[in-house]
């Protein structure tokens, strides 16, 4: 069996690892991780690839995009309160915000 992956595309062209990707409802947009910086944040762009912007930017590992219905909001899982929590935040990086809240171990 031939088998061709002639239908991919590379969006992203970083010698760092994007992994997680996560495509917006209406397929427009695409929710990614990236360590580009050394640490994992959370990433979106066009669906082409373009306008890739940063969402995150702390000292804890993001990850596990994931879309809202209406594609306004994106939740992720983070450590940037010293536990695993999630969290939810904007398509436009705005408007961080708790959502879990795990017991003190």
């Amino acid at each position: 069996m031939d088998v061709s992956f002639s239908f991919l595309t590379r969006i992203t062209h970083t010698a760092r690892e994007d992994v997680w990707p996560a495509w917006s409802p209406d397929g427009s947009r695409i929710a990614f991780v990236s360590n580009r910086d050394f640490n994992s944040e959370i990433y979106v762009a066009n669906a082409d690839g373009s306008a890739q912007t940063r969402l995150t930017e702390n000292p804890a590992s993001d990850r596990a995009p994931a879309w809202s219905p209406d594609g306004t909001r994106i939740a992720f899982e983070s450590y940037l309160d010293g536990k695993s929590e999630v969290y939810v935040v904007n398509s436009d990086g705005s408007g961080l915000t708790r959502l879990t809240k795990s017991p003190a171990r």
